[in-house]
């Protein structure tokens, strides 16, 4: 039976699980103002030790592909990458927003996660996750949120939003969204390594993993200290 050793630092949640097909066998996650490379390791570290795993025992290491904070996907995929090539283990990059968004299922409609890209831009996309599977409407995209919310109401269907983008949108959301919507409450609002497992283990199953060394994030678009740049 397949068992994944996820970990996430995608965005302001610091976040590691270790998980079979069957069950979360153990998670931890800290939504503290502490830089992921101070506390993910000794996460990881501390979930091997209280679940009695063993890292051979492991079949994929999972990580937050992107996109999100570049320092923490920076650091996130170095865990991952670093884990992969000392055990000989492939990795699974799982995109961001599927992470964010397997926190909801049966959901009536629509699932729309958003993080906080800056001046008015969101990373996002739109997905289904009930009965049927989980479902990719939109994959995810670099847009500005009036582009987002134009969407939402072209496909017309009740939506729930959730992500660390909410609160920074909220007043935007409430103004120009016309369609039924809903907002997760906050232990289905965030970035969960158990979240991140979950949807590792049906890609490692679909044959989606990788070799280690070929692991890179997905950005999505370039940093800021690149758009200052190509600017001047």
């Amino acid at each position: 039976m397949n068992k994944i050793l996820a970990v996430e630092a995608s965005g302001l949640v610091a976040s590691c699980a270790i998980a079979s097909e069957e069950k979360i066998i153990g998670e931890f996650s800290l939504n503290l103002k502490l830089t992921h490379s101070q506390t993910l390791l000794p996460m990881v570290d501390e979930v091997v030790k209280r679940t009695g795993t063993d890292l051979e025992e492991i079949d994929a290491i999972a990580v937050s592909g992107g996109p999100g904070s570049f320092t923490g996907l920076r650091i996130g995929s170095a865990t991952a990458k670093g884990l992969g090539l000392a055990l000989n283990k492939p990795i699974i990059s799982v995109p961001t927003t599927q992470t964010i968004a397997t926190d909801i299922f049966g959901a009536d409609g629509l699932i729309v996660p958003l993080m906080d890209a800056r001046r008015e831009q969101v990373y996002t996309g739109i997905y289904r996750n009930n009965a049927d599977g989980f479902c990719i409407v939109k994959d995810q995209m670099a847009v500005s949120i009036h582009e987002l919310t134009a969407m939402v109401n072209e496909l017309n269907e009740p939506v729930i939003f959730l992500g660390d983008g909410v609160p920074v949108y909220k007043t935007v959301l409430d103004e120009e969204v016309r369609v039924k919507k809903a907002y997760a409450p906050i232990n289905n609002n965030v970035q969960r390594a158990g979240s991140l497992a979950v949807r590792a283990i049906e890609m490692f199953n679909k044959g989606l993993a990788m070799p280690a060394a070929d692991h890179v994030p997905d950005y999505l678009r370039l940093s800021q200290a690149e758009r200052e740049r190509n600017e001047k």
